[in-house]
């Protein structure tokens, strides 16, 4: 890091008279009765009067250099007043020498002059007269300081502002009235390749993108004046060295008056326009990053397919237009049978090699103008614009099967992964994107219930198994009722520097009387459709506060319980309240509490949500952000809500390992991120040795997934923190 030239900053220059305050006067004659009358009449509040009697004395006042003015007799017993000035000449002593002399020749008023006197006055004039010449060398005295003050001033200014320039990570130029650059600082050879001798005098369209040429015109040469002197606007330069480069470009046009100063603010009538000088900063990184996560906010980072809001965007369109001119849509929802089998007994990296593989064969059987779309899991969609009748879906379904037959290498084996393809058309089957969509997957279902490999177009009567939903609608009622049928599971999350569980999340199950244990993947839609997560979520609440409390008391201190917070809860503005009661109850504190809540959520109705989380935050409470990253508005969302983590999505991680480019470019991106806004940074669904070893080179601290372990029941929480696995660091993932 380059310091700052040192340059002394004090108010005022060091030099005579100022350590008393005021002016010093030094009276030097051999007749104390004539100094004692000088001192009485030139004495003032602001001066300090020495007098001495001979040039000895007062060589030894001088040498203190705090004498503004010498009152000097030529004729001195010792060391005359001539041998004086010539030696405060040869010592460079500053002090302004007025010589008061009984010697009236002209020859002597010459001699003092020559030797450094600045006034000669004869000890028989008029007394009023040494008065007025010494308050007339006194000011005289205070104008040199003062210009000597302002020449340092401006000298340490010059100076600073030639370190900062020279110094400066940005481009900074000035381009005269033509466009043509007359300075450039040496950051320009770094960012773009040119020394500054091959810029002087070049039009600046030589390092300008041509697309940019326009933009740079107003930027550099629009006549500006008042408000509208300065601009702000993002311009490609070519580098040489490094292709074309983003800059973010402050331009301030120079409106000087022919003298080369600032015109007087006399209206702008006789202002002539002199050129132009700003400050370009390289945003090339920023601009990549923030391109990387628009792209995967819309696009499914393993299979780069459209994710479910890009193809519901598009779908959208798509009904649009068939209104207009009266044709067709298919949907089709499409599950891939056995994809379970293939994770389990091969894991998540060669399923995920088969969901590429598959979306790569499934875009192939599709025209040109359909949208295939990765909606989570093992699922995909398919959009059909411009369908002549209902059988160019089955065509194109039964293209698709066909496709499939060849088998998959897996590995390293032959996997025949056959697929099950639910179809609703546009108008007879619905005309929303959500109806469309939900009549598709409750035809794919069909199908997988008659043995799966196949297609189903919907009809009415497939809703009759829509009944079987509504009896577990009435169960879930019944379940929140009684509060007896809901288990909590805990799932660690573990800083790996440290080696140690920092939280837990808290996970709902549902012990159905018959259908046994169900998941959050089936428990939490169920709920979120049927207008009940709210309660669900406060059962989750105060069942896992009671457990935390619990846990405090057996010794493990210090742990944090993570909660996620649903839609629905959002919309009671009493959950503050309602939270405070439940920590007060149960006497935890609201600091060891962490609050997921969705990006999505906190981007619906932002003003009114930024409030309640300002209200969870006055609590105590952290705030993380749930799926950070899968939304275009991301960065927005961190300067306005104050939240404390993000968590990275699983999504994310599936494409680290194997190395993945793009997807390490946008992890890298998030954790970069929050870094900046000095947030916590979480990644969920870790599984690998190998995701932990790269999350941790690009900054992620803190980490959840099986491979640490799976969600637990309260009592094998309480086994894993006590076992010690991440307080000796005994576990081979982090040899």
């Amino acid at each position: 890091m380059k310091a700052i030239p040192s340059v002394d900053f004090s108010p005022q220059l060091p030099g005579p008279g100022e350590s008393g305050g005021g002016s010093r006067i030094l009276i030097v004659d051999d007749e104390e009765r004539i100094r004692a009358a000088y001192r009485q009449l030139l004495a003032a509040e602001d001066r300090l009067i020495d007098d001495c009697g001979t040039g000895s004395e007062a060589q030894r006042h001088l040498e203190r250099r705090d004498v503004d003015v010498v009152i000097l007799d030529l004729n001195l017993p010792d060391v005359g007043g001539l041998e004086v000035m010539q030696w405060m000449v040869q010592q460079h002593i500053p002090t302004a020498v007025v010589v008061f002399s009984g010697d009236e020749s002209i020859d002597s008023a010459i001699r003092a002059l020559r030797h450094g006197a600045c006034e000669f006055i004869r000890k028989h004039d008029d007394p009023q007269e040494l008065i007025d010449t010494v308050d007339r060398v006194l000011h005289r005295r205070r104008i040199e300081r003062e210009h000597a003050l302002l020449s340092v001033r401006l000298e340490h200014s010059e100076r600073l502002h030639r370190f900062l320039v020279d110094h400066s990570p940005d481009f900074i130029y000035t381009l005269d009235r033509n466009g043509r650059f007359i300075f450039v600082n040496g950051r320009v050879q770094a960012l773009l390749g040119y020394s500054r001798e091959e810029l002087i005098g070049q039009h600046y369209s030589l390092i300008v993108h041509p697309d940019d040429l326009e933009h740079a015109r107003f930027a550099f040469n629009e006549r500006r004046i008042g408000d509208r002197a300065s601009t702000n606007v993002e311009i490609r330069l070519q580098s040489r060295t490094q292709g074309i480069r983003h800059f973010e470009n402050r331009t301030i046009v120079a409106i000087l008056s022919a003298q080369g100063l600032y015109a007087a603010a006399d209206g702008p009538a006789n202002l002539h326009f002199m050129g132009t000088s700003g400050v370009a900063r390289d945003i090339t990184e920023r601009k990549k990053a923030e391109e990387t996560i628009s792209y995967q906010a819309f696009h499914d980072i393993l299979t780069g397919l459209p994710n479910r809001t890009l193809f519901k965007d598009r779908l959208g369109v798509a009904l649009k237009q068939a209104r207009r001119k009266n044709r067709r849509v298919g949907v089709m929802f499409i599950d891939i049978d056995r994809f379970k089998l293939v994770n389990d007994t091969y894991g998540h990296q060669e399923g995920d090699e088969l969901l590429k593989s598959f979306a790569r064969r499934a875009a192939s059987c599709l025209r040109s103008g359909d949208t295939l779309a990765r909606q989570g899991g093992d699922e995909f969609t398919v959009m059909l614009p411009e369908l002549g009748s209902g059988d160019d879906a089955a065509v194109i379904a039964a293209k698709m099967l066909a496709e499939l037959r060849r088998p998959f290498r897996i590995a390293g084996i032959d996997f025949l992964a056959t697929v099950s393809i639910g179809i609703a058309l546009y108008p007879d089957d619905g005309e929303t994107p959500e109806t469309l969509l939900r009549n598709a997957d409750i035809a794919m279902y069909q199908i997988k219930g008659r043995g799966k490999n196949g297609y189903l177009q919907y009809d009415q009567s497939m809703q009759d198994g829509r009944s079987r939903r509504l009896t577990l609608e009435s169960d879930l009622r019944t379940a929140l009722a009684t509060g007896d049928q809901f288990e909590l599971y805990y799932q660690p999350q573990i800083r790996v520097s440290e080696r140690r569980t920092v939280a837990v999340e808290a996970l709902v199950r549902w012990r159905h009387p018959e259908l046994g244990l169900m998941t959050p993947d089936s428990l939490i839609p169920l709920a979120e459709e049927t207008g009940m997560i709210a309660a669900l979520g406060e059962w989750v609440r105060r069942a896992a506060l009671r457990q935390l409390a619990e846990w405090h008391q057996r010794g493990l201190h210090g742990l944090r319980l993570t909660l996620n917070l649903a839609a629905k809860e959002f919309e009671d503005q009493d959950l503050p309240d309602r939270l405070d009661r439940d920590l007060r109850a149960n006497a935890v504190d609201a600091e060891l509490i962490d609050l997921d809540i969705s990006e999505t959520l906190l981007l619906q109705d932002a003003e009114r949500h930024i409030d309640l989380v300002q209200q969870l935050r006055k609590l105590g409470c952290r705030i993380t952000i749930d799926d950070f990253g899968t939304r275009h508005s991301s960065l927005n969302l961190l300067r306005r809500f104050p939240v404390d983590s993000i968590k990275i999505d699983q999504s994310f991680l599936r494409e680290l390992v194997p190395h993945n480019p793009n997807a390490t470019a946008i992890v890298h991106a998030l954790c970069c991120i929050a870094r900046s806004f000095g947030l916590r940074t979480l990644a969920e669904g870790v599984e690998s040795e190998a995701q932990v070893r790269l999350l941790g080179e690009l900054g992620c601290a803190d980490m959840q997934g099986h491979l640490f372990s799976q969600p637990l029941p309260a009592s094998g929480v309480e086994a894993f923190l006590r076992d010690g696995t991440f307080a000796a660091g005994q576990t081979r993932w982090l040899q």
